[in-house]
Order: C-alpha cells, then sequence, then structure tokens
C-alpha cells in the first residue's frame, strides 16, 4: 500500500457531498487538502466541518479560468506542491430540449465541462513536476443519454471524452488520468435531501474508496473510466 502521508490534492466542489467525503478519505490517509466552493460561506461551513489545519478552503468558480488559477497559485504558495487533482464541481438542470433555457444550458457546459478543463490547465505544471493524478467526476449520463438531460448529457458525454483524451496526451509525463463515473449518488444534487430513502444508492464515501484505490494502484496499471453504480435498484 503505498504512503500518501503530506501528498497535497485539491478538490473541486470539495464543500460538501462526493467531494467532501473524498477529502474526508484523504485527510485519513495523513494527505493534506485543499477544497473549493463557489461561495464563502460554503467553504467557512465546510473548514469548520473538517476542523482541522490540512484542510486549505479556497472560493473558486471553475467555469472561471482565472479562479482555478489563483486557488492553485494558494495550494502551491502553502504546500508547494500539488500531487492529486480531483475536478468534482458540477450542476444538473434537467428538462426537455424545447423547455431549456441558455441560461441553463450554458451553466452546465461552463461548469461541468469548461470547468474540468480549466481545473487541468491551471494544475497540469505542478503535476508533472510530481508525476501526479488528475481525476474528473463525470457520471453515467456521460455514456446513456436520457430524455430532459440534453444538456446534462452534453456536458458529461464531454468529460468522458475530454478525460481520455487528456490521459494519451498526459501519460508521457507519468501522470495518471481517470474519469468515475457513478450512477446514483446519496447527496444534495439536483435538489435532493439525503435520508433513508437513499440507502440503496452509492454512498459520498463509497467515491472516496475508489480515489483511494485509484491512488494505492501500481504504477504500471491505470483504470482510465470507471463505471460505477448501486448493486441493487431501487424497488419501485
Amino acid at each position: 500500500m503505498k504512503d500518501l502521508k503530506n501528498k497535497v490534492a485539491y478538490i473541486t466542489g470539495g464543500t460538501k457531498g462526493i467531494g467532501f467525503a473524498v477529502a474526508q478519505t484523504l485527510l485519513n490517509q495523513g494527505m493534506r487538502v485543499a477544497i473549493s466552493g463557489r461561495s464563502q460561506e460554503s467553504v467557512d461551513k465546510a473548514l469548520k466541518d473538517f476542523n482541522t489545519d490540512a484542510v486549505l478552503g479556497i472560493v473558486s468558480d471553475v467555469a472561471k479560468i482565472a479562479d482555478e488559477k489563483n486557488a492553485v497559485s494558494k495550494i502551491m504558495d502553502k504546500w508547494g506542491q500539488l500531487d492529486v487533482v480531483l475536478a468534482n464541481a458540477g450542476v444538473g438542470n434537467f428538462a426537455p430540449i424545447d423547455q431549456m433555457t441558455e441560461e441553463e444550458w450554458h451553466q452546465m457546459i461552463d461548469i461541468n465541462l469548461s470547468g474540468v478543463f480549466h481545473t487541468l490547465k491551471a494544475s497540469v505544471e505542478s503535476l508533472k513536476k510530481t508525476e501526479g493524478y488528475y481525476i474528473t467526476l463525470a457520471s453515467l449520463a456521460g455514456t446513456n443519454f436520457f430524455a430532459q438531460g440534453a444538456g446534462y448529457n452534453a456536458s458529461k458525454f464531454g468529460v468522458v471524452g475530454f478525460t481520455q483524451a487528456a490521459m494519451l496526451d498526459l501519460r508521457q509525463y507519468g501522470i495518471k488520468v481517470s474519469t468515475i463515473m457513478p450512477g446514483s449518488v446519496a447527496t444534495h444534487f439536483n435538489h435532493n435531501e439525503p435520508d433513508e430513502k437513499d440507502a440503496w444508492k452509492i454512498q459520498p464515501e463509497d467515491i472516496g474508496e475508489l480515489v483511494l484505490d485509484l491512488l494505492q494502484m501500481n504504477e504500471r496499471t491505470l483504470p482510465s473510466k470507471i463505471e460505477v453504480r448501486p448493486t441493487r435498484p431501487d424497488k419501485k
């Protein structure tokens, strides 16, 4: 098992849900973790919940590359290295295509797709130095289309394609690149309120375990695209 102690990770959308759970998993391994969110309020709440000096909170909108460059600069100033990046920030707006607004479309493309590009562009030179790991959080919606999902499908199909191509570009530098494609996860996504009704779903900490598995994989092996779904579907 690899020793991850004092390695540095950056997680976008790390103030709640999957990002928060992954951060906690990595902290439990002795890593130092930077999390970002779009508001100071969300960042402050997460920092209070983590209650450790091993977490750096940053306000950043991944739709703006300047924000992501600033985030990486703060991480490098504080810890001098960057070993793992999880591009996790995402949004979902679901509506028939004739009813979807331009604002809803652009929000998903700007955050879900352009956001992973911005995060990678901001961090890639730092990852080259550590031969680090870049992971995107896509979705099963990145290969499975569904009604009222045109915008979300477009963004997540794009994330899967972007990540796989980036993997081919960056492995020459010793950088590993993977995309994780979860199905239903018990989070606040799409205005859900997680409770006992979500017990059948993937839990956020399960994705944390999956990220940890990737980081501890033998250097010669790269699981580049990972689909993950609940073991049993909901009984309706």
